[in-house]
């Protein structure tokens, strides 16, 4: 890279690092999770003040700014060409806050060089960091040929209903890129596949099953509520007892993380539905929904459901249960799974159909295809190519479990900023977790990617 370059870039973040903290920490004070739809609001209010804010913000940095019908809005860096234009998209709206946080969730702590709070990593703080590396660009006063818009969407977590509706109404960009995964550039996601495994009305013994906060994470409490005498009951590792009522309240205590990599969680669903069997607490049609809950918690590759299955590019399967719940009178239990290129959504359904036979229903079906764009195209080069340069790394692009805008658009990848290989501190936790954290460092390193990268792909011949 250009020293020159290098050292305006370094100055500029300097300069405006204080600031850069306070707008991230503005942004994760609002409580953004979706919630029900409103007038002016189609994601619930917390996702509109979230939007709003970002916006704000933007047009406090001096860009034109455009609410999309409260959908989705962008801030636009002007450029020479009408018809086509280059954008980057993060959102403003988060997870659940969840449980096991040590502080407030949505106020936003500065540790040892860390940022804590929702929203921090996925994706507040990604989202600040590009309006800065569009401010760079600004105050430079580079003629861009294409312009730039930074998109804010505000319903990643669930549907991704901001990307659709924009992508209805307005022109697509002829490249885009969202920093909401690893560096150095994802260029491929596997297919993801949602359904409900859902038990008939039982009658039995369990009078309540409830856990998880979403269906793309793994719960790290779960309790179910049994008709049963507590001085009967056995203790078990990750279980605790407590009188309710007439019974017991079994709760089960695990570890969280995001469904795209359950490596080295525990899912609490799994360790109650363990128990209550081990202790024979229910009547044989919850027996037989139970044994269908245990095949589908055995085992995060599939293998308990008869989905495992693995590809070249993308790796093996991933399955979780995020959340289970009471619904007129059934049980209902969530999965999510990441596929990659050797199934099909239909495979699996006709799959896990065959696996958990008359115990349960597999029910509300919902599945996506695997994406993926060759790493040797020019936009995709730029980015890694980039990458390299700032960070002095050999790296090339990866594929994932996760789900992001990108498979979305024409033409898109993710492209950090989180780095895979750094430690999270003891105080700290994964994005979708409890205590999601984020370093300062790295941070403020991607925005000199981002703004280094933004000019390389305003030279590509689109």
């Amino acid at each position: 890279m250009d020293q020159a370059l290098n050292q305006k870039i370094d100055a500029f973040i300097a300069a405006n690092k204080e600031q850069w903290l306070k707008d991230i920490e503005a942004l994760v004070s609002i409580n953004s999770v979706e919630s029900t739809p409103a007038e002016g609001a189609p994601f619930g209010q917390g996702a509109r003040a979230a939007l709003d804010k970002t916006l704000e913000l933007a047009a406090g940095m001096g860009f034109a700014t455009r609410n999309c019908e409260n959908y989705i809005g962008y801030a636009e860096l002007p450029g020479a060409d009408a018809e086509k234009y280059l954008a980057t998209i993060c959102h403003v709206d988060v997870v659940p806050e969840g449980n096991g946080w040590t502080g407030d969730p949505f106020q936003m702590e500065v540790r040892d060089g860390w940022l804590i709070g929702r929203g921090v990593a996925d994706d507040k703080g990604p989202m600040i960091t590009i309006l800065y590396a569009l401010k760079f660009l600004k105050e430079q006063g580079y003629s861009l040929k294409y312009p730039i818009r930074a998109l804010v969407g505000d319903n990643e977590e669930t549907s991704m209903a901001d990307v659709k509706y924009y992508l209805k109404h307005y022109p697509a960009p002829v490249f885009c890129f969202t920093p909401d995964a690893e560096f150095p550039v994802c260029n491929g996601e596997k297919g993801h596949f949602g359904a409900e495994l859902v038990s008939p009305v039982c009658n039995g013994e369990i009078k309540d099953f409830v856990g998880g906060v979403a269906n793309n994470a793994v719960p790290d409490r779960a309790s179910a509520l049994v008709e049963t005498d507590i001085t009967k009951l056995k203790n078990a590792p990750n279980i605790t007892l407590e009188p309710e009522g007439n019974g017991v309240r079994i709760r089960g205590w695990g570890k969280s993380g995001h469904a795209a990599t359950p490596q080295g969680t525990v899912n609490a669903i799994g360790l109650v539905v363990d128990y209550l069997l081990d202790n024979g607490l229910c009547n044989e049609a919850e027996r037989a929904y139970l044994e269908a809950l245990k095949k589908l918690h055995s085992s995060t590759a599939g293998e308990g459901i008869g989905v495992a299955c693995a590809d070249g590019p993308f790796g093996p399967l991933t399955v979780i249960g995020g959340r289970i719940f009471m619904r007129d009178g059934r049980f209902v239990q969530t999965l999510d799974s990441r596929y990659p290129t050797c199934t099909t959504g239909d495979r699996m359904a006709e799959q896990i159909r065959a696996a958990i036979g008359e115990g349960a229903s597999l029910e509300n079906v919902e599945s996506a295809e695997p994406f993926y764009i060759g790493a040797d195209t020019p936009a995709i080069k730029a980015c890694i190519d980039t990458y390299n340069e700032v960070t002095g790394e050999n790296a090339t692009p990866f594929t994932m479990g996760g789900g992001t805008y990108a498979r979305h658009f024409p033409y898109a990848v993710s492209f950090g900023p989180e780095h895979n290989d750094v430690k999270l501190p003891a105080f700290g936790g994964p994005m979708h977790g409890a205590n999601e954290s984020a370093p300062i460092d790295k941070l403020l390193e991607a925005m000199k990617i981002y703004i280094v990268a933004l000019l390389r792909l305003e030279e590509i011949d689109f």
